[in-house]
């Protein structure tokens, strides 16, 4: 009899009240891939992209949503080598993390890092992989750039203080309250804006400008981070959640030789996940390790929560990472 497990499926395009505890087969690992008997996965903006019927899975990917999880590896695929039954990892997902087991790329786990449980790794990859490839391998920021990260309390933007600080930037946010805002400082942040009370394009000019700015918002910030940025700054954008059109003149991005990129992480190739876990693996964990770094937690739902936690997520009331607990 083939062996089931308890997952969360997302049962129609809409809200959080879609998602509902169903049963499922235990996955397969394929060549190269392990199963991960979950403990804890993290509960991320994408989800709630494809739970609305705005961000579909990558052809061969699960149906089901989430995009990291921690545990324990239950099963091992031809080809890999570096992983065995009963190893304890967290691991950037293709889809299928709101389930008692996943499989997934053995290249895209890494090990937890020291004195770290398994609730606090779960909420490491996806947020770790999208900040690091973007702001550093994408953005290029350096020691003593000025790097401007919009949505500083979310756990994009917790994460993004933290390694810009570690890495000698100097870093400015925006965030939505003076709870979030302190919070931010607390983090790293030189200068928290609160957006409902300050204009950050005016905050961060009389600064010298962003040489750098990462932003997930979209909508009416693009042409304002475009006037904030500093000459020969660049924006890396990583999400639109007020929309991806606006009218701009773009004469300014020559005349001031700015760059404008941007990436998804979830549609990259296996190789290109590969590569960025490896730099993780040597240019961060050693700051995990030490506790230069860490994520910052904000709830954890049971599984069968699910629809709780999105809806937490998507009131914006969250400082840092929700997890559910699957174990």
């Amino acid at each position: 009899m083939t062996k089931t497990m308890r997952a969360v499926e997302i049962t129609e395009p809409g809200g959080p009240d879609v998602l509902k505890v169903t049963e499922r087969p235990i996955p397969e690992p394929q060549h190269g891939q392990i199963v991960i008997r979950v403990a804890y996965a993290g509960v991320n903006r994408p989800d709630a992209l494809q739970r609305a019927g705005a961000y579909a899975p990558p052809p061969g990917a699960s149906d089901l949503p989430g995009l990291e999880a921690s545990g324990e590896v239950y099963a091992v695929g031809d080809g890999v080598t570096q992983w065995a039954v009963g190893d304890q990892v967290c691991g950037l997902l293709p889809g299928g993390g709101y389930a008692e087991y996943v499989a997934t790329p053995a290249a895209h786990c890494l090990r937890l890092p020291k004195g770290m449980g398994l609730k606090e790794a779960a909420c490491l990859p996806e947020t770790f992989f999208t900040v690091f490839s973007n702001v550093f391998n994408r953005g290029g920021l350096k020691a003593g750039e000025r790097f401007l990260v919009h949505g500083g309390s979310s756990g994009i933007g917790t994460t993004a203080i933290q390694l810009a600080n570690a890495f000698g930037a100097r870093v400015f946010t925006t965030a939505g309250s003076a709870e979030k805002c302190q919070a931010c400082l607390d983090l790293g942040a030189e200068r928290a804006i609160n957006y409902r009370e300050e204009d950050f394009v005016e905050v961060v000019k009389d600064m010298g400008g962003a040489d750098l700015i990462l932003d997930m918002v979209g909508g009416d910030y693009i042409p304002r981070n475009i006037r904030t940025l500093a000459d020969d700054g660049r924006l890396v954008q990583i999400a639109f959640l007020t929309g991806p059109k606006v009218e701009m003149n773009f004469a300014q991005v020559m005349t001031r030789r700015l760059m404008i990129t941007g990436s998804t992480l979830r549609p990259q190739s296996d190789l290109a996940k590969a590569r960025i876990a490896t730099d993780l693996a040597e240019a961060v964990w050693p700051l995990l390790d030490a506790g230069t770094v860490a994520p910052v937690m904000d709830s954890e739902f049971a599984l069968e929560e699910a629809a709780a936690a999105h809806a937490r997520m998507e009131s914006s009331g969250h400082i840092g990472k929700i997890v559910l607990k699957v174990a």
